[in-house]
């Protein structure tokens, strides 16, 4: 199966789809299957397991955009199907130009996601779905029209799933294929100091560092390590100098995976102060490498973090009760105990090669049909 793979973010990138990306393809050309792949990115790329063909995500949006659905275009008239994370639109034309069937990951709502950046939204993903304007039907129409292309929709969670049949798409393309997780074995975890929480992902406004540095303040003798980098990474240093935080707080900038999973397996615990979510992998992540969660009760992410089970949820934005559970997990040895040793058992069942064939099966039913 020759596979045309589409995707906005590739390491050195952070994200959940960055992850994905490099992983996927070496499953598939690991089974024998061609995989080449037209992404975004600020400069040199850092994993290369298939061919990769970036574009310069410096160009304006116009140009950029074009010149994804033209290399995506190019690739999927050669391929038997094309497979995409992102840039769903360039996928869609590329599978329509190209005649080559499409199967989309749905990560987000891009519509909603977009009108937050451009300004023209500013409340929850729920609400969302329920908002009108010019701007914002023109972003939700693109979106739909975009997927309905797709003879399969992959969601990793049945929250978003429900959001997307919501959109009017066929609910019988749709499937909920959560993110798989590192095989659930030891990692040899880095020797973090005592008492480190260790956030993982991109630094947006989504994930609310914010918040979580607010939380931080309150509980004496708690450390933190922010793996990743993004767009908020210089206000959130600047928000981190304040002498409550000062000495507190290390920013490490973009890792390796493994790297990351060392870290995530030499955690107190993780921590992710999301604001609105799916299903992110670095939650999956740290359970796979025995290492319980301090998150948001937003989005997917109850489908995989049980309270009081493999971790702690909260409100979003709420500094106040993410300090308390932050709290209890650094000063009660026996709950952080009773918490980590149901981490592994808890993603047992959604290993990568599991999850990672029924989505190449997933593929090569569309490449045939």
């Amino acid at each position: 199966m020759r596979v045309a793979f589409l995707t906005g973010i590739w390491p050195p990138d952070v994200g959940g789809p960055a992850t994905h990306g490099p992983d996927f393809a070496r499953f598939l050309t690991g089974r024998g299957h061609q995989v080449e792949v037209v992404t975004m990115a600020d400069g040199a790329l850092s994993d290369r397991p298939v061919p990769v063909h970036a574009v310069d995500r410096g160009d304006p949006f116009v140009i950029r955009y074009t010149r994804v659905a033209y290399t995506g275009t190019r690739l999927a008239r050669n391929a038997d199907v094309v497979y995409a994370t992102a840039t769903y639109a360039a996928a869609a034309a590329a599978s329509t130009f190209a005649r080559s069937p499409l199967v989309a990951k749905l990560v987000s709502d891009p519509a909603y996601e977009r009108a937050r950046r451009y300004g023209f939204f500013a409340g929850s993903l729920e609400e969302f779905q329920l908002a009108h304007g010019a701007k914002i039907d023109g972003l939700k129409g693109l979106r739909t029209l975009s997927l309905r292309k797709a003879r399969r929709l992959v969601v990793p969670s049945r929250y978003l799933a429900g959001i997307a049949t919501g959109w009017g798409l066929d609910e019988a393309r749709v499937e909920v294929l959560v993110n798989p997780a590192p095989p659930p074995v030891d990692v040899a975890a880095e020797a973090l100091a005592p008492g480190t929480f260790v956030f993982v992902g991109r630094l947006t406004e989504q994930k609310a560092l914010p918040v979580l540095l607010r939380a931080l303040e309150d509980v004496e003798g708690a450390l933190l390590e922010i793996v990743g980098d993004g767009p908020e990474r210089a206000a959130l240093e600047r928000q981190a100098s304040a002498p409550a935080l000062a000495g507190r707080v290390r920013f490490t900038g973009p890792l390796p995976r493994d790297q990351v999973l060392r870290h995530l397996a030499g955690a107190r615990a993780a921590v992710l102060p999301s604001a609105w979510e799916n299903l992110p992998h670095a939650v999956v992540e740290a359970l796979a490498v025995g290492t319980p969660v301090v998150a948001t009760a937003v989005g997917g992410v109850p489908e995989v973090v049980t309270d009081g089970l493999n971790g702690l949820l909260v409100p979003p934005l709420d500094a106040a009760a993410l300090a308390a559970a932050m709290g209890r997990m650094l000063t009660d040895d026996a709950l952080r105990d009773r918490l980590a040793a149901e981490t592994k058992p808890s993603v047992a069942a959604i290993g990568r090669d599991a999850i990672y064939e029924r989505l190449e099966a997933i593929l090569a039913d569309v490449a045939g049909s």
